[in-house]
């Protein structure tokens, strides 16, 4: 897996003014637009559920690892099962689809996201996605944390 953001784009990114705007709405563009495809397209993609699950993958390192940001919503675990749970009935070719709590918490999720976005540092944004995959490469190879899911690959 080819990382995001090389040490050069963690070094040019402000240490304290939040990540440009035009960067912050590209992201969280896709990651709602993976939401609602999930949602209430014909058939959500594995893109759409991707981008889903690197927003909170993204949101656990800032809670759990960094220890930057609170679980706002309380829902961030209850997100992660319900995107594994997408994972899983994709892989057994269902589709990949979130029922009502899990939209729910995923929607928080979101919510948390953006706001964290907005308000903390640009080198810290991309610090924070180095760390998330390392920790994905990490539970690839099979060394995880205790609230550490299995990778799905859709």
């Amino acid at each position: 897996m080819k990382p995001t953001y090389t040490l050069v784009d963690l070094l040019l990114a402000s240490p304290s003014a939040p990540m440009p705007h035009e960067k912050r709405t590209h992201q969280l563009t896709r990651m709602w637009g993976g939401l609602a495809a999930i949602e209430r397209a014909a058939a959500p993609t594995p893109d759409d559920w991707r981008v889903l699950s690197d927003a909170v993958n993204l949101t656990e390192t800032l809670v759990l690892d960094m220890c930057l940001c609170v679980d706002a919503s309380g829902l961030l675990s209850d997100a992660v099962t319900a995107l594994a749970m997408a994972g899983k009935r994709s892989r057994a070719g269902g589709p990949i689809r979130l029922d009502a709590p899990g939209i729910a918490a995923v929607r928080a999720v979101l919510e948390d996201y953006a706001t964290m976005l907005e308000v903390l540092p640009h080198r810290t944004m991309l610090q924070c996605h180095k760390r998330t995959e390392a920790r994905i490469r990490d539970i690839a190879r099979g060394k995880r944390k205790q609230h550490d899911v299995e990778v799905m690959a859709l």
